[in-house]
């Protein structure tokens, strides 16, 4: 099978290679999504540590053949001649490319709410007939990241309207605690208005803002130059969830309430998006399908079935652990047929083989990182001996002196003995 697919989760469960496609360069990697963004980051970081290495070691050398030039004798001048000519048969590395794609997104609460941000009770709404749910009552901590997740049509997204004012309930009531402010996220995009231009979006809300404030705004979510003058309604959906999730960045709010967040994102976003929701000190209440986003970001999930809510203190991986069981207890008349059962208890066995995997993968990567560090330092203390010595031969009263030369000669050749077998351990850690 060959898939195209942004559902990181399923990816994981079914690929067995990964093939990039990055400015025009197809890369393959072996393994599931997981080991790719692995490699993915470890690769970029080797080839920027070697660029930034040779870089250092060219400024090095510039510095030398600058240093022996200025003593203005015709031996220094000699071995700085015979440096840059060295210098000159470099293979320079190429600067591996900037990640200029990604979305700078910091979300930052103005001020701290109170213990308790959201307390829901009683809560219920139908639609003509169709009873979406009744009685539901939970409550939401100051710093949790809580997940709704469930079917199709089953009042998700209803519910956050609700929180949001911008739908009543049926029966019973929400109230959120002291200095709560609420960031809102839609899909639709209500939040938006579609006559007007990007810049007007941002200028009319946050009109404290300077042009170049809205601009670098704007910038951080890849709308440059003339691109701040289209029009909302011109914008694809996608677009439109960046200027959204820019005016949430802008918000400061303390509470994050979001409807399918990653709609829309392209992979790099997404995860730009979960490492700004793992960051950030507020509270979050989201509705989301992408169970790699949920995976990633929540700590707590909410199960919408059977008209109720059922509660996981975790992330996907324990929902699905233990999805079975708790529905049974507190949902009994939502029915799991045997097929997802059984799917159920594979994953759940999957996932606590890839918790186990993941825990010695990171004893491995602790272990390899120290060794890294170990070896650097001491490469590092003899390629700063060597440049010691290189400063002492060009001293007059050193390099006239034979049995001083042949002494610094010796341990400058012992150390790139050393250097050279230290530089390979070097390698093989990178």
């Amino acid at each position: 099978m060959i898939i195209v697919a942004h559902d990181r989760y399923f990816l994981n469960k079914v690929v067995t290679k990964v093939v990039e496609l990055d400015n025009g360069h197809a890369t393959v990697f072996l393994g599931n999504y997981s080991d790719y963004a692995a490699k993915k980051a470890m690769l970029r970081n080797a080839q920027l540590k070697a660029w930034m290495n040779q870089q250092q070691e060219i400024k090095h050398q510039e510095q030398v053949i600058a240093r022996l030039k200025s003593f203005n004798r015709e031996k220094s001048i000699k071995r700085a001649e015979s440096r840059e000519k060295m210098l000159d048969k470099i293979d320079r590395l190429e600067k591996p490319t900037e990640l200029n794609s990604e979305i700078h997104l910091q979300l930052h609460p103005r001020v701290e709410s109170g213990e308790d941000v959201l307390k829901v009770e009683h809560l219920s709404k139908a639609f003509d007939s169709q009873q979406l749910f009744s009685d539901l009552n939970f409550s939401v901590k100051r710093g949790e990241k809580v997940a709704i997740i469930g079917n199709n049509g089953t009042g998700k997204t209803t519910i956050l309207k609700i929180i949001n004012s911008v739908i009543e309930a049926d029966a019973g009531s929400f109230t959120l605690g002291s200095k709560v402010h609420i960031g809102y996220y839609d899909q639709e995009h209500h939040v938006l208005h579609m006559e007007k231009t990007l810049f007007e979006e941002i200028a009319d809300d946050y009109p404290t803002l300077t042009n170049t404030e809205i601009r670098n705004t704007l910038a951080a979510f890849l709308f440059t130059g003339d691109d701040v003058f289209k029009q909302i309604k011109d914008l694809s959906g996608g677009e439109r969830g960046r200027v959204s999730l820019a005016k949430l960045m802008l918000s400061e709010a303390n509470f994050l309430i979001l409807d399918e967040p990653t709609n829309h994102l392209d992979i790099v976003s997404k995860e730009i998006l979960e490492h700004a929701l793992n960051q950030y000190t507020g509270t979050v209440l989201y509705v989301s399908h992408d169970r790699y986003f949920i995976n990633q970001t929540a700590s707590r999930i909410l199960d919408l079935t059977g008209n109720t809510l059922v509660n996981y203190i975790g992330n996907y991986d324990y929902y699905l652990e233990k999805r079975e069981e708790l529905t049974r207890i507190y949902a009994p008349e939502t029915s799991v047929s045997s097929v997802e059962q059984s799917t159920t208890a594979a994953i759940a066995s999957s996932g606590k083989d890839e918790w186990q995997k993941r825990k010695e993968e990171q004893a491995r990567e602790r272990k390899r990182q120290n060794d890294l560090k170990k070896t650097e330092d001491q490469i590092q203390k003899l390629e700063a001996r060597n440049q010691e010595i290189d400063d002492q031969m060009c001293l007059e009263s050193v390099y006239t002196d034979v049995a001083k030369c042949m002494e610094l000669n010796k341990e400058k050749t012992e150390n790139a003995n050393k250097l050279e077998a230290l530089y390979e351990v070097w390698e093989s850690l990178m």
